[in-house]
């Protein structure tokens, strides 16, 4: 029996509404991309069912997106593939997120090798340590550096893509961009949370573009369901899927991009067209880290992203705990064990933001990464933690035996991401997460040069580095700005396997700003220590901390936890934790088990 659980799910809610009817897709079709039903899915906590297919699986944030790649793979394309057309539409459907505008980590997996592709942003030739201060050489506050030019480092994603279809693609290149370009034609509706993001973000408004695109005359965002056509995209996306590369980082879209930037009315940036261009010189192939946790191999991202890192600190340090005797009850952690959790967190934060940044501009301790995650460097930081009290603030530890003489960067807020995991026929895999930073990223659309409607909103990616230069101390802080330098990042795209038989046995991976770190290690902890399945770990409640007070999302731990962890000193944050797991499992049966985060819009599809 074939499986079309997300097909089905979504006919179901649109006949319910619209009482229409839906035929089963067919299947080995050449690929002629038909606009499917859009339903609209609230924005909250919406329960999803997992699903469970035979032959390949695709998820992501958006239903139209999930489809995009489901037609891919029905094709004959495979999970790069799928992926370049899923990440085409989410610059459509979900701009407030990830898109062309902005960057990406791509893992691959060929049955054979990982292969890793780093489409992270670059700072400008212009850009310099000083970018985020004032005059009087403080630091610009948060909002004032994200909403200008200054935040805008040179997009990533479209080269990223480019390189991954090159090795790994398998139907032709502009096959692709047909659901995108179809959907920016002919309009999409628009879902309530787009609406609602839309609604609570005043600073868009402010940007010509945008502001003549999803708002009304009255400065009103256009309604949930309103038919959103985007024909400046359309026209972009057509010129790079018949021209390459070319068509975005050369010409009339370059110029655009910098010309936007240039010319904001209050904070301009210095990006020119040539350091648009020059994105075309970077190298977008790098080495994946991998590394073991019980009988497990988890592969990940190596910096300029921390998440592989403290993911596996955090697992590392754990393992050297004594496990208290309950870690799981009705589906909620322990306050004993969300105790070990935070203190491992806060120690794997605390050498994140000392130690970690890009590569070509940072030396890692010891000349190695992988010291920080020497087992052990990760025992004699376990040796720190108390079963009776939280340590409050952890100290870096002195991986590769001796300290830096480096500034410790002070928390820096990160928002908006999407992630997508897909596991074709073949077996092969891609972990694939997608960024403009903060939602809508600065604020600034470009609609190409093409003086068209619409167009693609730009990142704000550069506000990754630490504000300030040097710390307290007057220490260099390694994830300054530096002109051609890639900022940090928190994005943990993630491939596991077992570590004995070299068996891919999940793709997995969240948005969520710093606090992917804490998602995804969740997802890994809850499928692989917890005998979870892929949706009953993603649907586990959140937690996280950043080397400071710990956070639980609201409304879903008992008061008796709560009170257990402030009798261990914690202070406690309740909030929302809003993140977007989406993860593939292959079962023991050599099937595949989807599951997607019920506080975003995603689904999986597949056969």
């Amino acid at each position: 029996m074939r499986f079309h659980s997300a097909f089905y799910i979504i006919c179901f809610v649109v006949s319910a509404v619209m009482l229409t009817g839906c035929d089963e897709p067919s299947t080995d079709r050449p690929l002629s991309y038909a606009i499917p039903e859009q339903p609209e899915l609230p924005t909250g906590f919406t329960p999803k069912p997992g699903w469970e297919t035979s032959e390949f699986a695709v998820a992501a944030a958006n239903p139209l997106a999930t489809d995009a790649g489901y037609q891919i793979i029905q094709a004959g394309g495979s999970a790069v593939d799928a992926a370049i057309a899923v990440q085409l539409v989410l610059t459509l459907v979900e701009p407030q997120s990830s898109g062309i505008g902005g960057g990406a980590f791509l893992l691959a997996w060929d049955g054979e090798q990982i292969h890793a592709y780093n489409g992270r942003e670059t700072a400008p030739s212009a850009a310099d340590e000083n970018l985020f201060l004032d005059d009087d050489g403080e630091p610009l506050s948060f909002a004032e550096s994200v909403r200008s030019g200054l935040s805008v480092g040179v997009p990533g994603t479209l080269a990223l893509l480019k390189t991954a279809h090159d090795q790994h693609g398998v139907l032709p290149w502009a096959d692709l961009f047909q659901p995108a370009i179809t959907l920016s034609e002919q309009g999409f509706n628009i879902s309530p949370r787009l609406h609602s993001l839309l609604m609570s973000d005043d600073a868009l408004r402010n940007d010509d573009i945008a502001a003549a695109f999803y708002y009304d005359e009255n400065g009103d965002p256009h309604p949930v369901g309103h038919n959103l056509k985007n024909p400046a995209l359309a026209e972009i996306l057509g010129e790079v899927a018949n021209e390459g590369l070319s068509a975005f980082y050369e010409g009339r879209v370059a110029e655009s991009i910098a010309e936007r930037v240039q010319n904001h009315p209050e904070r301009p940036g210095q990006m020119t067209p040539e350091d648009v261009t020059g994105y075309l010189d970077l190298e977008m192939s790098t080495e994946a880290m991998c590394n073991e946790w019980k009988t497990f191999e988890i592969c990940g991202f190596p910096p300029p992203s921390s998440g592989h890192l403290a993911i596996m600190q955090i697992l590392g340090i754990m393992e050297h705990f004594e496990a208290p005797e309950t870690a799981l009850q009705d589906s909620v952690p322990s306050a004993n064990w969300l105790h070990q959790f935070f203190e491992a967190s806060k120690m794997a934060f605390a050498d994140r933001n000392k130690y970690v940044a890009d590569p070509l501009f940072a030396d890692a301790p010891g000349g190695d990464w992988q010291s920080m995650l020497d087992d052990v460097y990760l025992s004699g930081r376990a040796s720190l933690f108390s079963y009776d009290q939280t340590m409050g603030t952890a100290e870096p530890g002195y991986p590769g035996g001796e300290q830096a003489l480096l500034g410790i960067q002070s928390k820096e807020p990160e928002r908006g991401t999407s992630h997508i995991s897909i596991i074709d026929r073949d077996g092969n895999a891609v972990s694939m997460t997608t960024t403009i930073e903060s939602g809508f990223g600065s604020r600034i659309m470009s609609d190409g040069g093409t003086g068209l409607t619409g167009g693609f909103l730009l990142n704000n990616e550069l506000t990754d580095f630490s504000s300030t230069p040097i710390d307290e101390d007057g220490n260099l802080i390694a994830n300054r700005v530096e002109a051609g330098k890639r900022p940090r990042s928190s994005m943990s795209p993630t491939l596991i396997f077992d570590s004995e038989s070299g068996q891919l046995l999940a793709t997995v991976g969240s948005p969520g700003g710093a606090a992917i770190i804490h998602y995804t290690a969740k997802a890994i902890i809850g499928m692989y220590d917890w005998g979870l399945n892929a949706q009953e770990a993603i649907d586990l409640p959140n937690f996280t901390d950043f080397n400071s007070s710990p956070v639980l999302e609201e409304e879903r731990f008992p008061d008796s936890i709560i009170d257990a962890l402030e009798a261990l000193g914690h202070d406690v944050v309740i909030r929302p934790l809003t993140s977007g797991l989406q993860g593939i499992q292959v079962t023991e049966d050599g099937r595949l088990y989807g599951g997607a985060d019920p506080r975003r819009e995603g689904v999986v599809m597949g056969e």
